[in-house]
């Protein structure tokens, strides 16, 4: 245990995907005082909230799709003007819907991401909605991925228009054993996730699995394993059993693309590459919050500052905040230890629910943390937490909030 906590080396292993000559910096320059847009995705919509230099002064665009279920909403870093929205509407049921001009004008996809059809006489499986939207690397500017569910794992060549499966995840009998049933008790039905790919190679792509755990390739795509090592499991489950791990959400540092931290239903962890061993670092939460929770942020610049925002993890899961006092809490040492930071949000009463993609960081300087709650909240910190305020209420319930910066 005590290894994987070391900084990682300079030299890679053998094992690991090399860099490619055309990687991004590691550590991203700070951004005073740019434009930042929020993105938020509703059950019944979805909107962007357009921030002045200060981020004191918010333009709401919307709502988009009214009525429609959008479980995602991205703003493509490469261009800034790009948006991909995954949506589950009524009449056309899980789809792609994108825009090239920020959002003034939406064509769906030509082909969305579905599974194949089924022989005659066999029963196969539907995506039932798509949950998760990435853009690819920079230097690949019409790449996206996106992961569905059930479980499902699908890339895009041509900016999101046409999608087509990996099937070397959605056909492999073995990740099919590891994702379980769509009864499997995930709610709104099991999840492939956290799609992350590193921002030095291409090549190298992570993702999660609700329940399935974490996977790594280091050949885009081609093969895969699993990355479950020092991940703990509901008491009386095997660990050593995949289609028990429940990430919940993973998070690449931008600043250092060898640390990763995950908040899971058992916990928060951190792993430091090349080490396949995940810690524990939720371990130093103050014992009568916990660490269980759904979604993280973490810091672009600094690879020891990341966010959380714990959930009531007793025995019954109320997935409400603990107390009815809603906190983020924040590390700036890599987890070893944790401050609430919660100035500005309300001191009790306010049983607040936040889902896994549904918190998020700005690129500016200091970081702006945003997060939205399944009561259609959605709250800002210009100052990396210390002070909290709300910039729009009554939204539906909030499914996930991203930020970008126009282009």
């Amino acid at each position: 245990m005590a290894a994987a906590t070391k900084k990682i080396a300079k030299k890679k292993s053998a094992g690991r995907a090399p860099e490619v000559a055309t990687r991004s910096k590691a550590r991203p320059r700070s951004k005073q005082g740019s434009r930042v847009v929020v993105l938020v995705a509703t059950r019944k919509g979805a909107w962007l909230y357009h921030g002045d230099s200060t981020r004191k002064d918010w333009r709401p665009d919307g709502p988009h799709f009214l009525g429609h279920i959008i479980n995602h909403l991205v703003l493509d870093p490469r261009d800034g003007r790009t948006l991909l929205a995954a949506a589950k509407t009524g009449h056309l049921g899980p789809t792609i819907f994108r825009s090239t001009d920020y959002g003034r004008s939406w064509k769906e996809a030509a082909r969305p991401p579905a599974f194949p059809k089924a022989p005659s006489g066999e029963s196969g499986r539907a995506v039932d909605h798509t949950f998760w939207l990435t853009p690819g690397h920079e230097t690949e500017p019409s790449v996206w991925y996106a992961g569905t569910s059930p479980q499902g794992l699908f890339r895009s060549d041509d900016g999101g228009v046409t999608w087509e499966p990996f099937f070397t995840i959605n056909e492999d009998p073995q990740y099919l054993k590891w994702m379980g049933t769509v009864q499997d008790g995930t709610p709104d039905g099991p999840k492939l996730h956290s799609i992350l790919v590193d921002p030095r190679n291409p090549a190298h792509i992570y993702f999660a699995m609700s329940g399935g755990g974490v996977h790594e390739s280091v050949d885009q795509g081609r093969s895969w394993k699993p990355i479950i090592a020092g991940l703990e499991v509901v008491e009386g489950l095997d660990a050593s059993n995949l289609a028990f791990h429940d990430p919940h959400c993973v998070r690449l540092c931008p600043s250092n693309p060898d640390r990763l931290y995950q908040q899971n239903h058992c916990g928060i962890y951190r792993i430091d590459r090349p080490s396949n061993e995940w810690v524990r670092v939720g371990r130093n939460m103050p014992k009568r919050i916990g660490d269980i929770g759904f979604p993280m942020a973490v810091h672009p610049r600094d690879a020891d500052s990341a966010w959380v925002f714990p959930m009531d993890g007793s025995s019954v899961w109320p997935r409400t905040c603990v107390g009815g006092m809603p906190a983020v809490y924040v590390t700036r040492n890599g987890g070893k230890s944790w401050l609430r930071a919660a100035a500005g949000l309300p001191e009790r009463d306010a049983w607040w629910t936040v889902k896994r993609q549904a918190m998020a960081a700005d690129g500016n300087d200091p970081v702006g943390l945003y997060f939205g709650t399944t009561s259609g909240d959605l709250w800002s910190s210009r100052d990396e937490g210390r002070q909290w305020a709300c910039i729009a209420r009554h939204l539906p319930e909030i499914y996930a909030v991203e930020t970008g910066q126009p282009g």
